[in-house]
């Protein structure tokens, strides 16, 4: 006798004594690129919808960070006449409006007076962490660099500076540098600039979806939220997808160390004004600190 979950009538079990079933989670078939660059400000603006977006649908993908190259080192000529950019000191005020406009903070003052020469350095420690480790590690990195140079003005380029975040990240920060120096971090990392030549990537970020026929969608540039849930819709061929909820902001700021309020704000559909009575209302006193840089608030956990 069995009762029916669908129907709630309870009656006689079908006539198969055992049916073999797999448990197993089908093989993701969609690979996410993201292209980006330690030190590319559109990038850092777009943290907290990449975030958001991986949290709540990244067990439709996996997801694959691939380093672009944005300045091997500076020289005579323009680097970005786009943007005005020909030396260090242009990048100062570019960086400024780009921590503005997206409330990600960002300092740049280093740009003047002690300008990170190359984003190489930085790139090839990240490979180096990713093919030693796994992607997550290499991420945490990408992570702790960006809020290094960006919000706390430290040239991510210089040997110590990147010792220090990868010690910090319970990692032997000056044996993984030295190994980054060595011509089998460059050769990672020229790997890395192929794959963005072979998929199509221009500019930081791009962000490129694929399925198992290599066919898919590439969005550069930051985008909104829904662009991205929109694009991974076209890619699985599916009106609808179901997101995951949420994690709690006790677990991901534990997980994250660090979050800043725009973060917060975009992962729980929280107004500015109302950003304090949810941190309150969410997080336990002694759990967390808040803090303010450049204007901005952030929280980080208490050691």
């Amino acid at each position: 006798m069995m009762c029916d979950l669908e129907t709630g009538v309870c009656g006689v079990a079908g006539e198969e004594e055992m049916e073999i079933i797999d448990l197993n989670q089908p093989k993701k078939s969609i690979t996410l690129y993201y292209v980006t660059d330690p030190i590319c400000s559109h990038c850092w603006a777009i943290e907290p919808v990449l975030r958001r977006f991986t949290e709540q649908y990244g067990d439709h993908f996996k997801f694959q960070t691939v380093m672009g190259g944005l300045l091997e080192k500076w020289h005579d000529g323009p680097i970005d006449p786009a943007n005005g950019i020909y030396k260090p000191a242009d990048v100062a005020g570019h960086w400024r409006e780009v921590g503005e406009h997206s409330r990600m903070p960002i300092d740049g003052s280093l740009m003047i007076d002690n300008p990170v020469q190359s984003s190489y350095p930085p790139s090839r420690v990240f490979k180096v962490i990713q093919e030693k480790h796994d992607e997550a590690k290499a991420n945490e990195y990408l992570r702790r660099a960006r809020e290094a140079l960006f919000a706390f003005n430290q040239n991510i380029s210089d040997q110590a500076v990147m010792i220090d975040i990868v010690n910090k990240m319970g990692l032997d920060g000056e044996a993984i540098v030295a190994e980054a120096e060595q011509p089998r971090g460059q050769q990672l990392l020229n790997e890395d600039f192929s794959l963005a030549r072979s998929i199509g990537a221009r500019g930081f970020p791009t962000i490129i979806m694929v399925n198992e026929e290599n066919k898919g969608v590439k969005l550069v540039g930051g985008r909104p939220f829904d662009s991205y849930v929109d694009g991974l819709k076209q890619v699985l061929n599916q009106e609808e997808l179901q997101a995951k909820p949420q994690p709690s902001l006790s677990r991901l700021l534990e997980k994250e160390e660090l979050l800043f309020s725009k973060e917060i704000e975009v992962m729980y559909d929280v107004d500015p004004t109302g950003i304090n009575a949810f941190i309150e209302k969410e997080l336990s006193p002694g759990r967390y600190e808040a803090k303010e840089i450049l204007g901005e608030s952030y929280f980080t956990t208490v050691k």
